[in-house]
């Protein structure tokens, strides 16, 4: 039978184009049945049966700077750079246990919530919910924060996407603006060596050696400047990849002259990126050789 407003829909006035139908895909993608009991139960025994060893058997990691976090309970967002699409679920394998077991991913929205199958099996095996890559948007700003807020901590990745040549881009401001907002610190992280593994465009899957180093916990300033803190979440993880290349001390000395060697490489065509990253050099004993990044421009 067809009812008549208010029994039924309205009409729709004549010669007006209808707007297009609302997909409950991409950022509108509903991942709260992800955090349901029976949801959380079966990621766990996916990820301890499964996503888990296979992560660790392709990339054998190496786990660095966990004392820099051991004081810290509270929830916090995780924030990594972003070379390859094995970073979360490795990220996921070695964050500390506290964190893991209520632990979601900030997912783009328009790549892995595009599709049905996609978004299930993300938002499933990840914790992942849709996330705007180009802004913070109201929908996508919400749902993390009400996370936050319940207690839940967060992995994102600042530069909104994997780089496509193994340099590192230049961060947005949403896991900055996500902290003021939310009043949680910020743990950087940064990976080498997934880039090798499986980079962006590749189609097979490579062994190797991977390091994760964790940074010191930074907290959101009392003046809310989401940039300046972006930057400082931005400077910090490139002093985790100058202490992987260097020292510890080095890469002291360097962050305290606002010297340290930045991750997006140096501003040359496109073969001399590719020789400064993957090219070796001496480093003063007669076999001893290290990787060409740090870059610095000639003086």
């Amino acid at each position: 039978m067809n009812l008549r407003f208010p029994f039924g829909a309205p009409s729709w006035p004549g010669g007006v184009p209808l707007p297009p139908a609302e997909r409950d895909l991409g950022v509108h993608y509903d991942s709260d049945w992800a955090r349901s009991p029976l949801a959380r139960l079966s990621r766990s025994v996916i990820q301890t049966s499964l996503t888990n060893p296979v992560v660790r058997a392709i990339t054998s990691p190496t786990v660095r700077g966990l004392d820099r976090v051991a004081h810290l309970d509270e929830p916090a967002i995780f924030a990594a750079n972003h070379s390859s699409h094995l970073d979360a679920p490795l990220l996921m394998a070695v964050i500390p246990q506290r964190w893991r077991d209520d632990l979601f991913v900030a997912g783009a929205a328009d790549y892995f919530f595009d599709t049905l199958p996609k978004a299930f099996i993300s938002a499933l095996t990840l914790n992942a919910v849709p996330m705007e890559r180009q802004r913070v948007s109201r929908t996508s700003a919400r749902r993390a924060t009400t996370l936050l807020d319940d207690g839940w901590s967060m992995l994102i990745f600042p530069e909104g996407g994997r780089s496509p040549d193994g340099w590192g881009q230049s961060h947005r401001a949403g896991a900055a603006w996500l902290a003021i907002r939310s009043n949680k610190p910020v743990i950087p992280l940064y990976v080498e060596g997934t880039g090798r593994i499986l980079p962006k465009g590749a189609r097979r899957v490579r062994t190797g050696k991977v390091t994760v180093n964790f940074g010191a916990p930074l907290f959101p300033p009392a003046n809310g400047d989401a940039r300046s803190f972006a930057t400082a979440i931005e400077d910090s993880i490139a002093a985790l990849a100058d202490e992987l290349v260097s020292d510890w001390y080095t890469s002291r000395l360097r962050a305290g002259a606002s010297a340290t060697p930045s991750l997006s490489g140096p501003d040359a065509p496109a073969w001399r990126r590719s020789w400064a990253l993957t090219g070796t050099k001496s480093t003063g004993g007669a076999n001893s050789t290290t990787k060409g990044w740090p870059w610095t421009a000639p003086r």
